[in-house]
Order: structure tokens, then sequence, then C-alpha cells
């Protein structure tokens, strides 16, 4: 007499099938997230190599234009650093008025802030004063005369990073000004191994930002 075939078999191999089929599909599934992770870094990554290439075009291209008029005295590029820096004798001494050679080129690279602007609605410019350690001796009170009022460096390095300010944001429309920020740091970010009273501590640096989760250092 031939044996009947035992319902707990099937149901037993049903199981097995339906556990197959969700495991195919639980690594399906962790694959696809895997492949769409690469996917949006590797966007990200492109995205970041494109707005730093705008960067560094926009430096290239503020540098050629005071190379053109022989106006690079005063200012130096660092490309890796996305910045720009402004001398101190862009400035009368002890004083946040800027000298005519320095709004002249100032004033040569304000338009190409104003594309860079257009380009990236992202985009931000630092405009950051520092000084020497030196300590102010005596109030400054004659506005007239030193473009601020003053009683230390703090105060000196932000009036100075305004000034600039000022002369950057000539060609830029009003909505592009407010991404153009001044901080004052007076003497707490020397330059890396220099002596805090060296004078090349007393600048600003310009520094360009172009990211979407750009974040100020103020």
């Amino acid at each position: 007499m031939k044996e009947k075939p035992s319902e707990w078999v099937s149901i037993s191999d049903l199981m097995a099938g339906v556990m197959a089929v969700v495991m195919l599909l639980l690594v399906v599934s962790v694959l696809q997230n895997q492949f769409a992770e690469l996917k949006r870094q590797e966007e990200k990554n492109q995205q970041a190599v494109s707005e730093q290439e705008k960067v560094t075009g926009l430096l290239k291209e503020m540098k050629a234009a005071l190379d053109e008029h022989d106006d690079t005295s005063l200012v130096s590029f660092d490309l890796a650093g996305n910045k720009m820096t402004l001398g101190d004798k862009m400035f009368a001494r002890g004083s946040a008025c800027l000298t005519e050679e320095a709004q002249r080129q100032l004033r040569l690279v304000s338009p190409r802030i104003a594309r860079f602007f257009e380009s990236s609605s992202q985009a931000q410019v630092l405009v950051e004063g520092h000084t020497d350690n030196i300590q102010v001796s005596r109030p400054v009170t004659d506005f007239a005369k030193f473009c601020t009022v003053y009683d230390d460096n703090f105060t000196l390095s932000a009036a100075r990073a305004r000034e600039a300010r000022k002369l950057l944001i000539e060609a830029l429309e009003a909505t592009q000004a407010k991404r153009v920020i001044v901080a004052g740091y007076g003497d707490s970010q020397p330059l890396p191994n220099l002596d805090p009273a060296d004078e090349h501590n007393r600048r600003v640096e310009v520094q360009f930002i172009n990211r979407a989760d750009s974040t100020t250092r103020i």
C-alpha cells in the first residue's frame, strides 16, 4: 500500500521557499541602497569639484585683472586656500582708510565677485580683518582722518575689513551684498610660524566659499 505524502513536508518546503525569496529581496534592497548611496556620493563629489573650480577660476581671473594693470604688489592670492589677502600697505598706518592704490585694486575685482555670485546662489565672501599683537597705546577718535574710532586691535581689524567690503560690493546688487560678511579677529589669529608682532599679521583676508552647506566662521 502506497504511503500518502505528509502535508507537513509540503508546508516545510513552502516556508523554505518563502524564506529564500525574502532573503533574496533583502539582499536586493541592500544592494540598491548601497548603489543609491554611492551614486549620491559621486554626485556630491562632482558638485564639490565644480564648486571648487568656480572659486579657483574667480581667483585666477582677479589675479589676471590685477596683473594686467600691474597692481599685484599689495594683494596675494592663495588658490588652495580659496582666498586673497590684502596686505597692511593697503591701509594708511594705524588707520582703516584704504589708500588710493588699494581702492583702485578692489574696484577692479568687484565686478568679478558679482559674476561669481550670479553663478552660484550659495556663494559667500568672508572679509576678515587681522592685526599683530602690538596693543593700541591710546584711543583713536578722529573718524574723518582714520575712517574709524578704536581703542583696541579687534575694533581696528573689523573697521579695516568693513572699509575693504565697501569697495568689494560696489558692483554688487543689494541682495548679493548681503552675502559679503565682515569679521574682525584682532591679534587672535596670527599667521603660522610667524612672530605675533610681525607686521605681516596686519592683513585682511577675503575668503571665497561656494558650497551648499557653507557656514560663516563668525
